[in-house]
């Protein structure tokens, strides 16, 4: 297997499923003659031209209500938003139109298209441009909520969501382009909608995905040395959302952590403790606890923002305090 960035995972993924079906193409600000504003489509323009990349305008509603259209008359568009954030300014699109129109007539026709989008804070961008509003594209039926934590997953899901025949919303995270992992050669999916453990252990169940899962397993490593063996499991998938390894764990280290770069309040976090209380309550030696980001704007000044954002420490703090 080779060792490579998540950057270079995606654009693998992307660059595989555009070769094998002609039906597959790009669209969104700078993926073409720039390559990406995180240079994941690097390359694209001069192999694919402007037929199957094409640069549009500072238009999120023309990006997704373009990419919609396409979708239902047999294409497979991948749109690329710059940032998440901006996903705010085609919501009817993302939230109203492309979740619900394969329900509303009754599978006459799909909606086969991908959106990516990077999320999250560490990058000093500001408070409008720093967000993890993941749990409200999670919240509606109909949409597809991917997250990868890893370069292995990241391109077998990303290869899955662009076969998939629903829409599919792709987050990956503003700081984890550069992280490196082991990714297996040749081809290979990774199927959604399935939870994962990415450490076992035995005295604490860890529940995490993306950045989190980074964050999650320096502080495994960081209390294994202390003795304390956690289990990691990571969601992968927001919706659906598969929670049976979770249960699993839970029932066998009786004890929880759950980790996400949201705000605590009605996020991801809320959700999964929700789901655990209601169908392991009598497993619990010890109440779940969250760890999430502080409830303010993310601060563009550096110490500020990494003050308010999870940190290892935190985590290691919380699984201590789930252990006494």
């Amino acid at each position: 297997m080779a060792r490579i960035t998540m950057r270079e995972a995606i654009s693998q993924a992307l660059m595989e499923e555009m070769d094998r079906d002609p039906a597959v193409f790009i669209l969104g600000e700078e993926v073409g003659v720039w390559g990406g504003t995180y240079a994941v489509t690097k390359g694209f323009y001069d192999k694919y031209g402007p037929e199957r990349v094409k640069d549009t305008p500072i238009a999120e509603n023309a990006i997704i209500g373009g990419a919609i259209g396409a979708a239902m008359v047999g294409q497979r568009p991948i749109a690329e938003l710059m940032t998440i954030n901006f996903a705010f300014s085609a919501m009817d699109y993302i939230i109203n139109q492309a979740p619900k129109l394969r329900y509303m007539f009754g599978g006459q026709f799909e909606v086969p298209m991908v959106i990516r989008a990077v999320g999250g804070g560490g990058r000093q961008l500001g408070a409008t441009h720093s967000q993890t509003p993941d749990a409200i594209f999670a919240h509606f039926p109909g949409l597809v909520v991917v997250s990868p934590g890893t370069p292995a997953d990241a391109k077998g899901l990303l290869k899955s969501a662009i076969r998939s025949n629903d829409p599919v919303l792709f987050i990956e995270h503003a700081t984890m382009y550069q992280v490196r992992g082991e990714v297996p050669d040749g081809e290979y999916l990774i199927p959604i909608g399935k939870s994962t453990v990415q450490r076992p252990g035995k005295d604490v169940t860890i529940v995490t995905y993306c950045k989190g899962l980074e964050l999650s397993m320096k502080a495994a490593e960081e209390l294994a040395k202390q003795g304390v063996e956690v289990e990691v499991v990571d969601l992968r998938t927001l919706r659906p959302l598969d929670m049976e390894p979770v249960i699993e764990s839970f029932k066998k280290t009786n004890r929880a952590v759950v980790v996400e770069e949201g705000w605590k309040s009605y996020g991801v976090g809320a959700e999964i403790v929700s789901r655990i209380y209601e169908e392991a309550f009598d497993y619990a030696d010890a109440p779940v606890i969250r760890v999430a980001q502080k409830e303010v704007p993310l601060p563009y000044n550096r110490t500020l923002e990494q003050a308010a954002l999870p940190q290892v420490s935190d985590i290691v703090a919380a699984v201590k305090e789930v252990m006494k």
